[in-house]
Order: C-alpha cells, then sequence, then structure tokens
C-alpha cells in the first residue's frame, strides 16, 4: 500500500518469463482486483500495476499456450472465459488504475494497458498485438483495446502483429504520458498518484464510473444519468466540503499535506 494505505501496489511476479500470464497469474489478478473492490473510497484512492523484472507484460506463456492447445473447444472456452473475466475485474475496479510500463507489453501484456486509467511508459517500451504471429488473435482482450484505442488502430494492428514503440503506442490513446528512463517512469506515476489523492475520494470514483456508464447509452438515456450522477455528488458531503475548502482557501479534509511525508 502507498500514502496512507490508500495506494494499492499490484505487481506482476513471474520475471523469469517478463510476467507472461499463466492460469495461476490470471486467477491472481481476478482475485487481488475483487478484494480491491471491496474497499471503501478512503481506504483505496488508488492502484498501481506494475511488473517486476525487465518487462511489463509479455502475453501468454508459451508453455501455457502449448497445454492449452492439448485442450478441446470447451476447455479453450473456459480458459479463455477466465482471462476474459480476469480483465472485466481490473476494467470495473471502483478506484482509479495506473499502469507503470516498461520492457514491453505483448498480447495480453496490452489488453491490461486497455483496462488501466492512466497509462505511463518508459520510452523504449515495445508493444504489440502479437497474437497473428502465433497462429491466434487478440479476441478476447479486444472489447477493452478497441474502447481504448478505436476501430480504426486495432484494424491497422491487430492482423499483422507487428511491434511498434511508445510514441506509436500514445498516438493511438494507449498511453497517454512517455518519458524517458525508470526513474522519470517513478516520478510520473508519484505525480499521476498525487493528482488522485488531490481529488474527492467518492467523486474520483464515480468521474472514473461514469465512463463506462454512458459508454453504451443513447443520448437521451445519458443526459437523465449524468444529471443523476451529478446532483447526488452535488448534494454529498464530500462535495459541500469541498465548496468550503475552496472558499477558505484550504486544503479539503480528504487532502494530505505534503509537508507530512
Amino acid at each position: 500500500m502507498g500514502p496512507a494505505g490508500a495506494v494499492a501496489q499490484v505487481t506482476l511476479s513471474r520475471p523469469a518469463v517478463h510476467n507472461a500470464f499463466d492460469a495461476s497469474l490470471i486467477a491472481e489478478l481476478r482475485t487481488t482486483f475483487a478484494a480491491l473492490a471491496r474497499e471503501g473510497p478512503m481506504a483505496l484512492r488508488a492502484v498501481v500495476l506494475r511488473g517486476e523484472g525487465p518487462s511489463f507484460c509479455a502475453g501468454a506463456d508459451v508453455s501455457w499456450m502449448r497445454a492449452a492447445m492439448a485442450l478441446d473447444v470447451e476447455g479453450n472456452e473456459h480458459d479463455a472465459m477466465a482471462m476474459a473475466d480476469m480483465f472485466e475485474t481490473v476494467d470495473s475496479c471502483p478506484a482509479p488504475v495506473v499502469a507503470r510500463v516498461h520492457g514491453s507489453a505483448l498480447g495480453g501484456g496490452m489488453g491490461l494497458c486497455a483496462v488501466a486509467d492512466l497509462v505511463v511508459a518508459e520510452s523504449g517500451t515495445r508493444f504489440g498485438f502479437t497474437e497473428t504471429r502465433l497462429g491466434i488473435l487478440p479476441a478476447v482482450i479486444s472489447p477493452f483495446v478497441l474502447a481504448k484505442i478505436g476501430e480504426t488502430h486495432a484494424r491497422a494492428l491487430f492482423p499483422g502483429g507487428r511491434r511498434f514503440d511508445a510514441v506509436r503506442a500514445q498516438r493511438i490513446g494507449l498511453v497517454h504520458e512517455v518519458v524517458e528512463g525508470e526513474a522519470a517512469l517513478d516520478a510520473a506515476v508519484a505525480a499521476a498518484l498525487a493528482d488522485l489523492l488531490a481529488a474527492g475520494p467518492t467523486a474520483a470514483r464515480a468521474a472514473k464510473a461514469i465512463v463506462r456508464e454512458v459508454r453504451g447509452l443513447g443520448h437521451g438515456s445519458a443526459k437523465w444519468h449524468t444529471a443523476r450522477v451529478i446532483a447526488r455528488q452535488r448534494t454529498s458531503e464530500e462535495a459541500q466540503e469541498g465548496f468550503r475548502s475552496f472558499a477558505e482557501k484550504r486544503r479539503p479534509a480528504w487532502a494530505r499535506d505534503p509537508d507530512a511525508d
């Protein structure tokens, strides 16, 4: 956990295989984020997702995929659904998720970038939807990736499986900030966390949630839904404290004193 226990650090810890997915890692990620989802707004303000060792996440473990080839269609569907559930659990985490990306983010690692709210990458990171180079395709991650980068970039990048750099990843919207070196990467993550910790805890969660909530709504439904959401938030004690602190020129009660660190 981070400052005042309010920031959770989730680390992919299979460095020998560049944090590639297998059934165990998929299950652990799903369990971890399901537990984090039960934390209240003050207890959990943000989550940092990172990879141990030389890479963020190099996709699926080749040995695990080779074993899957021996399964029938039903067995493969079960494996794929477990991975889809994991991505959905990360995507729907109530607290904002910041991905700290370095080394490589390939295949399923791209899916993790897609379900993170803010992605900060080291400039030397290599990205790619590399599944077709193995004769498969980026199917399970596609709903999350399409929501992040759009159809035009998916159509250009999915079929060929070419790897690309952090600059292109930022240009298509998969990455939000590119920095030079791991010290700068840590500093950028710290700055992102400072922003999140300055925001109202329930307001930050509601602001994240509304992106998902209006995604499939028509104009009329979205209008009524957003009006209800802002009405509830405006009348909350958190909003009252936010406006009082602004008028009184002081930090709101939820904001940390930087001199206390």
